[in-house]
Formats: C-alpha cells, structure tokens, sequence
C-alpha cells in the first residue's frame, strides 16, 4: 500500500471512533497503534467537525484531512473498531482485508426502531418511578409521549440530519402531551410527564468528553463539545416550555421532591441503564457491566441521602467516583466508550430537571409579569444546584479513569 492509501486507511478508522463516542485519548492512542501496524508514524490532531493526520514514514510525509463531527454515540462500532485493530496488529487481518472491514462498521445500523423506541419509553418511565411518580395512569402517558417521541426522532432523522431538530421536535411533542396531563389532572407539580421524557435527550456522554478534554488540555475541542450540550439543552428546555406554553401551562421553579424506597429505585436504575445502553448500541454481551453497576450506584446514592443525609452533589459524588473505579478497566478491557457506559450507568443523576426549573424561571423573569424574590431565588438555587452536581459528577467520573489510565500506560510501558 503506498503512504497516502495507508494514510486514508488510518484516519476511516480514527473517524469511526471519533463520530461514534470515542474519548479522545483513546482515538489517538488508538490511531498511533494502528499508524506502527502499517508502518507510519501517525499523529491525529482532532478538532470539532475535522480530523488532520499526519502521517510520515522515512522522509515522506503526508498531511489528510476529513470532515467529521463528534455527535454520535455508537458502542458497537467502536468496539468493533478496536477489535479490528487488535486483529491487524497480531496479523490475523491484512491491511487491505481493513479496508472492507471499516466500511461495513462505518455503516453498520444503530439498534432498529422497535428497540429504541421500547427503550426510549421504558427508560423514560423508570426515571419517572425514581423521581417520584405516584399514579399508575402517569407513568403510563410518559411511556406513551416518549415512545412517541422516538418515533418522532427516528423519522425525522430521513430527512433532515441537522442534530438540534430531532430533540427539539421530541420535548415539543413531550410538552404537548405533559401539558394536556395537566389539564385532565394526571400530572402534578412535578410535572413528571412532560420532564421524564425529556430527561433521555440530554446528551449525558458528550459532556463527560467535552471534561475530559479539559482537563487534558484539549480547550477547543472540549469547549466545543461543552457548548454542543449546552445547546442542545437550550433546544430541549425551548421545545419543552413551548409545548407547555401553547395549552397555557406553566413549569414550577421550585416544587418539592419525592423519595421512593430503595429496592424501587434500584430496580428504576437498572432499567433506565438498560434503555440508555440501547440509545447507544451497546452489544449485548456488554450490558451486564452498566446495569450491575448502575444498579450499585444508584443504591450507594440513595443511602447516601436517605440514610446520612447527604446532599445531591455529595450523593452523585460517592456513586460517581465507584462507577469510574469499576468501568474504567472494563472500558479498557472490552474497548467500550467510558462516556457512554459511565454516563449510561448514572444517567438519573443528570441534574436535567433543575436544568428545566432554571430554564422556566430565567422565561419567567424575562417575562417581568412574576417577577419576585422566591422566583429569583428558585432559579438561582437551580442552577447553583444543576452546575454542582455536573461538576460532582465530572469529578467522580473522569479521576478514577486519569488514575487508573495512568498507571495502566506506566504498567504497558514497563512491560514494553
């Protein structure tokens, strides 16, 4: 193969990983492995919507480049891509076998429409028994607006692939049928039926990889990532308001919480990890480890608050920091994007509903007709609360994984 179709080779590859949910140091570690295989000394400069190789071997040298924008999350294939290295570095895959092998996975269709719209309302009607759901009829709707809502997803996404659509259209629908709940009395001030359904859509793993490019010094490309959740949970609490607003229904600022009993929740945890695995196509021999250990992190969070009166943060803290000390090494080992299991393990500790408070006091006061001091107040409680809890999460998350990466590349370089 000459240097400019091993480089193109090299960087399908790095593409794959990077649109699919990938976290960064592993795409280029991945992609310096990959570049050694095939003789190249490869180095992959990443940056919101392209991915730059540079490729060289001896004195030839070759710059590539090709669009791609880290959007995606798809545990399938970028565990097939791994393997794929794998088997082209112990010599059980040639190169040009590569080629075709890269394609189909490129290509390779996420989890079919029956699944994730039966995922999509079964994670949405277990986040609503963790929150505190009280009446079998509610639970009922959200599983309906949120099934309904992926439909939606799924057949807008033949027509148009601008990523801000989707979501927007699904917590407009999901507004709609919350604020008719209201209407007929079948939701209460927590408005769980217009929330559940849009807690699903908010896009948990690229802010877990927007941190972890921070702290690896990426700034750019872990600001852009940073800004596309934020704006796409702009899109979400804009569809959801207006669907409220356009029956005339409000969303509170500040109504009080439920507890539900521990067995409840984790049983809750378990099938919200499960659902939030097949948004993100995760193979099925892989799902015991997100759900065993959602399963064990939502329980550590509930003692946590209920039995030493912890706070939210704290609470999100202590799971958070378990699930990074366990799902690290099996990421390693299984080559599972960290930001999709770990996020997919502790996806109810995602503070969206505080989000949506901050969201509907900020329209409120930009109103001026309610203004208050309880309203300033509740909207800056929510947002004080939503942005510790990121932060405890983050934390939890992403320092297990620097530790435990670090001294796995110190054991591998030992060895080497």
């Amino acid at each position: 193969m000459t240097l400019e179709e091993r480089s193109n080779l090299v960087l399908a590859f790095a593409r794959v990983l990077y649109v699919n949910g990938q976290a960064t140091d592993q795409t280029l570690d991945a992609v310096e492995r990959f570049g050694d295989t095939l003789g190249l000394r490869a180095k992959l400069l990443p940056r919101w919507g392209e991915l730059e190789l540079q490729a060289e071997d001896g004195d030839a040298k070759i710059i590539s480049a090709v669009g791609a924008d880290p959007a995606g999350v798809d545990m399938d294939r970028v565990a097939s891509t791994m393997r794929t290295i794998e088997d082209l570095g112990a010599g059980r895959l040639a190169p040009a076998a590569a080629i075709e092998a890269i394609a189909r996975i490129a290509t390779r269709p996420p989890a079919p429409t029956w699944l994730f719209t039966f995922a999509a309302a079964a994670g949405a009607a277990a986040l609503s028994v963790i929150f505190g759901v009280q009446h079998l009829a509610a639970a009922a709707l959200i599983f309906v607006s949120a099934g309904a809502g992926a439909i939606l997803r799924r057949s807008l996404a033949h027509y148009s692939a601008n990523v801000f659509l989707q979501p927007f259209c699904a917590a407009l629908l999901a507004g709609v049928i919350g604020a008719l709940a209201v209407r007929y009395q079948l939701s209460s001030s927590l408005r769980l039926v217009a929330v559940c359904p849009c807690m699903i859509l908010v896009p948990g793993p690229h802010l877990l990889n927007g941190a972890m490019d921070l702290i690896r010094d990426r700034i750019h490309l872990g600001a852009a990532r940073l800004v596309y959740v934020g704006l796409v949970i702009v899109v979400i609490s804009t569809g959801l308001l207006l669907g409220l607003a356009l029956l005339g229904v409000s969303f509170p600022v500040d109504p009080a919480g439920r507890s539900v009993p521990l067995w409840l929740d984790t049983i809750a945890a378990g099938v919200a990890v499960f659902a939030y695995s097949v948004f993100f196509s995760t193979p099925l021999h892989m799902l015991p480890w997100p759900v065993a250990v959602g399963m064990l992190a939502h329980a550590l969070r509930w003692s946590a608050l209920t039995v030493f009166g912890a706070s939210a943060a704290t609470g999100a803290l202590v799971a958070c920091l378990v699930v990074g000390l366990i799902l690290t090494p099996v990421s390693r080992r299984w080559h599972i994007p960290f930001a999709a299991i770990g996020f997919a393990s502790v996806v109810s500790m995602i503070p969206g509903v505080f989000l949506f408070r901050m969201a509907s006091g900020l329209v409120q006061l930009a109103d001026g007709s309610h203004t208050t001091l309880e309203l300033i107040s509740a909207t800056i409680a929510d947002g004080m609360i939503a942005v510790t809890i990121i932060f405890a999460m983050s934390f939890g998350l992403i320092v297990p994984k620097l530790v435990i990466d670090h001294f796995s590349e110190r054991a591998t370089q030992a060895r080497s």
